[in-house]
């Protein structure tokens, strides 16, 4: 008898996970974590009502566009619907607190669509996230929304970071298993920053201006007084300072409508901005209960 490796036993404890479910709505973002999700479903040989993707200015028609390609991969049915987070005052106002407004916005769009698929009850219809263990450990107020609105996360539920739900990717034949995270462009902004339609453009076409020059995994960070920090990989800091040789990545910052622009000698390291950050109590929720929720 074969013993089944590692990853094989992960796909068993998420396939089993969901066997309790019966049917599914799946917040799905195209990402390794929410196609994951999707691709279990089908083992797990469920009632797959439809994955939803949010589209608004803070995702990138990049991002919406590889959904479409993955669902259409998977062969799932699957929706692409306007949320209005941008336009809320408590989103555009970019405490720390913004991700709570934005899946609040995501999961209402979302009972929206799930009306569709009501026969006079909700009985067994369940949404359900890619929210991974690794995301337990940062500051996400996004997962207390879901808490609140009843999300399932099987990949955090039975412990799989996102080391592990890449292997599951490749596992399942998932063309995007080593896409790289990309969270809304709103991560860009720094705290305190108001976010608006613009901004979130301004920082969606430099980050594709990098990208078609050879700099993949990037992010453009919009500070106050309109200041650009370009953060790259290590291994890619000399490939930006050489693009504005004769100033030609300054130019089209500003071009873009960025005042100052300076590259991180850091590197990219994802959610640099939670430095930052100030911890706010969410709605209906102390201060304890949210550490403990985290």
């Amino acid at each position: 008898m074969s013993v089944k490796s590692s990853t094989e036993q992960d796909a068993d404890k998420l396939v089993s996970l969901l066997h309790g479910l019966r049917r599914v709505v799946i917040a799905f973002s195209g990402g390794v974590d929410s196609s994951v999700v999707a691709a279990a479903c089908q083992r797990a040989d469920l009632e797959f009502v439809c994955a939803i993707t949010a589209k608004s200015p803070s995702v990138p028609t990049w991002q919406i566009e590889t959904a479409l390609a993955v669902a259409e991969e998977l062969g799932i049915p699957h929706r692409v619907v306007d949320t209005g987070e941008v336009e809320r005052a408590d989103y555009q106002r970019n405490d720390s607190n913004r991700c709570f407004y934005c899946k609040e916005t995501l999961y209402t769009a979302i009972a929206d669509v799930m009306q569709d698929f009501i026969d006079g009850s909700q009985t067994g219809l369940s949404v359900v996230s890619g929210t991974n263990h690794d995301d337990l450990g940062d500051h996400r107020p996004g997962i207390a929304a879901g808490k609140i609105q009843n999300v399932v996360t099987p990949l955090a539920d039975i412990g799989l970071g996102k080391s592990r739900v890449r292997e599951l990717a490749r596992d399942f034949g998932l063309s995007n298993h080593d896409l790289p995270a990309s969270p809304c462009l709103a991560s860009r902004i720094a705290y305190g920053v108001e976010v608006t339609s613009q901004r979130l453009k301004q920082v969606e076409q430099a980050e594709h201006w990098l990208r078609c020059r050879g700099i993949p995994d990037c992010r453009v960070r919009l500070h106050h007084e309109g200041l650009a920090r370009i953060e790259v990989r290590s291994e890619l800091l000399e490939t930006v300072i050489r693009l504005d040789a004769t100033k030609q990545l300054t130019n089209e910052f500003k071009r873009l409508g960025f005042n100052f622009v300076t590259v991180d000698m850091e590197g990219f390291q994802s959610g640099k901005l939670n430095r930052t950050l100030v911890p706010l109590e969410l709605p209906g929720q102390s201060k304890q209960q949210q550490d403990g929720s985290q």
